[in-house]
């Protein structure tokens, strides 16, 4: 699977067919899913164990033949148990270009007036054939599987709509939705900056919070210290580029934010359970 920004902003397949497919493994360097949005939906599959998703303050869990849909700009996250999952993260405006018919229900979509249930189980047996076959069109690419992805999200979005799968006006009844914003706002702030150091004022001032209250803030929202999840965010870079390049574990600790090599190394283990020596020869 494709490293996740917190902000994730790259093309998705290309400009005629904007779907990206993803599969997750324990052995993937981001397997866990830490917290990121984006304007684009995602649609994911569990196909072994469990995921515990978040969405922005809501948790739930999803097991083995759960669908999850995610919202576009919704900040989610996900931690694996022993799990396999799948992922197609998808530019809905594909939907509203060449069909006026229906673009009014897309749009709605679109404006968020209605807002996708976030978890199906495999109770819900026509949304699951359909999101099965969809999955299994991305992965084995034969002839014609784009014509099959089109039709069966048109076909979704029409269950959805005929069975009301969906909340209303949901954007206006989001829950604390300033704090969400707030913590967004932050956690772009380290993404953009996880390579510099940091101090707990400047994350606080980037959110114009003082120190004591982003602290309570943040741990609330994230169940995790500031300082903390930074440090976790920095390894997940580490890791990802212990994988995809040929940059010595030294340059790797300085090029995500660690002075100290020990640190970055006693840091890693603390997250992956390995050292980053381990992890590159892997």
């Amino acid at each position: 699977m494709q490293y996740y920004n917190i902000t994730e902003t790259q093309q998705r397949g290309t400009f005629d067919f904007p779907f990206a497919f993803y599969h997750v493994t324990s052995t993937h360097p981001r397997y866990i899913m830490s917290y990121h949005w984006h304007v684009e939906y995602e649609i994911i599959r569990i196909l072994e164990g469990s995921l515990h998703v978040t969405m922005d303050e809501k948790e739930f869990t999803a097991n083995q033949g759960d669908i999850v849909f995610v919202n576009s700009g919704i900040l989610h996250s996900g931690e694996p148990q022993d799990c396999i999952y799948q992922c197609i993260v998808f530019d809905i405006n594909a939907f509203l270009k060449h069909n006026p018919r229906c673009e009014t229900y897309i749009q709605q979509i679109v404006d968020h007036s209605a807002f996708i249930f976030h978890h199906f189980t495999p109770e819900h047996t026509e949304v699951h054939q359909i999101i099965w076959q969809i999955f299994d069109a991305m992965e084995k690419h034969n002839t014609g599987y784009e014509l099959i992805v089109f039709g069966e999200l048109y076909h979704f979005f029409g269950i959805v709509f005929a069975n009301h799968l969906y909340f209303s006006n949901a954007l206006q009844n989001r829950r604390d939705y300033k704090k969400i914003m707030q913590l967004k706002k932050v956690l772009d702030y380290m993404e953009a900056n996880y390579s510099s150091p940091l101090t707990l004022e400047q994350l606080s001032a980037s959110v114009h919070m003082s120190p004591k209250y982003f602290c309570r803030f943040f741990s609330n929202m994230t169940h995790r210290t500031p300082i903390d999840y930074l440090n976790y965010q920095r390894i997940e870079h580490a890791s990802y580029q212990l994988a995809t390049t040929d940059a010595s574990v030294t340059e790797v600790a300085y090029n995500c934010g660690f002075n100290d090599l020990s640190y970055f190394i006693k840091t890693y283990k603390k997250y992956k359970g390995c050292t980053p020596g381990h992890s590159k020869n892997r």
